[in-house]
């Protein structure tokens, strides 16, 4: 869950754009279909792959409502990211304006987050956004509102109906999450001679799903 601006919330910028290996910016496209939008007006006709064999045929070329962009701007050389795996992910996000609003290298240690991927504990965006991805890889999403957090936003943090932009970087993935860290003894009652340590603060899970509609 996104935590307040104020409250120094998820998503230090990467320098993604001075990266010398970064990727020529083409931008590609994956259609979404979970959630509700106004189509665009179209007058194209229908290919044939609109129209496979065996399905009832349309003449009318289907209409996008929304698409998630991304460039790769380093692409890993470790495994590819399997799904169903716990990713650990280093972020930045901004709204378009380029105010940033989360960053986990605004974190105590700087500490990463890790989520399950593709069980809905985070927004749309994110639940898709890391596929293809290897990990040591950097990727840039533009993610529209829908896939974020729809029409009503965040309050104290993200606007109504705001598109975002994240700096993404897969540090690793595994089958099960990792074992919490133990907590920080309390010197009232630790024992003479024991020593003593304050954990860095477990990072905040990424932005909930607000299931716009």
């Amino acid at each position: 869950m996104i935590r307040p601006v104020a409250a120094a919330l998820l998503f230090a910028a990467l320098p993604l754009a001075s990266q010398t290996s970064a990727r020529t910016a083409t931008h590609k496209a994956t259609t979404a279909t979970r959630h509700t939008a106004a189509p665009t007006a179209s007058s194209a006709t229908a290919s044939k792959t609109d129209n496979p064999p065996g399905v009832p045929p349309v003449s009318t070329a289907p209409k996008a409502l929304y698409s998630l962009r991304y460039v790769d701007v380093i692409t890993g050389t470790g495994p590819l990211a399997a799904p169903n795996k716990y990713y650990t992910v280093k972020y930045t996000g901004w709204l378009t304006d380029g105010t940033k609003f989360d960053s986990s290298y605004d974190h105590a240690g700087q500490e990463p987050i890790t989520f399950p991927y593709g069980a809905h504990r985070v927004i749309p965006g994110w639940d898709t956004g890391f596929t293809g991805m290897r990990v040591g890889g950097k990727r840039r999403l533009y993610i529209p509102y829908q896939l974020a957090y729809g029409e009503a936003g965040r309050e104290g943090a993200i606007p109504p109906r705001a598109d975002l932009i994240f700096d993404i970087e897969l540090v690793n993935f595994a089958d099960a999450a990792p074992a919490p860290a133990p907590p920080a003894a309390d010197p009232a009652t630790a024992q003479p001679g024991a020593t003593s340590s304050t954990p860095p603060d477990a990072p905040s899970a990424p932005p909930a799903s607000p299931n716009p509609k």
